[in-house]
């Protein structure tokens, strides 16, 4: 029975923790907003949530032609989906790349569906309930 009551609440689970890791990150830019040559980050939300479902089309592997050659996971990750920075519609004289506008919008939206998924993790755990007791 908890195999799943824990398959039913796995997407939400996982896709709670992304939120909540984006949510740090777009802070971390508003906080950054005034700091010189600071690069707004941020992560793609679709495909990390696909790669950890498992969802995801399978990769095929880089080719090392010589032994120094990086595996590829030397960058910064979060909950292992890489960071990415985004692109400024307009360069600041100092080098930063956070327009407030554009992550005021991302960290609102970000809020909104992460409020949201509470609330289906909410009501997914209510119909289970319903189901136990009836």
């Amino acid at each position: 029975m908890t195999s799943k009551i824990d398959g039913v609440l796995q997407f939400h689970r996982v896709a709670l923790g992304l939120r909540a890791a984006r949510q740090e990150l777009l802070a971390s830019n508003i906080a950054n907003a005034d700091t010189p040559n600071y690069k707004a980050k941020d992560i793609d939300f679709a495909g990390a949530l696909q790669g950890a479902l498992g969802s995801g089309a399978a990769k095929l592997p880089v080719a090392a032609t010589a032994p120094r050659h990086l595996g590829g996971t030397s960058g910064e990750t979060v909950l292992g989906v890489p960071v990415m920075y985004r692109m400024p519609a307009q360069a600041s004289a100092d080098g930063n790349t956070v327009e407030m506008d554009v992550e005021r919008a991302q960290f609102a939206d970000n809020a909104l569906r992460y409020e949201a998924g509470v609330r289906f993790v909410s009501d997914e755990i209510k119909s289970v309930l319903i189901a136990i007791q009836g």
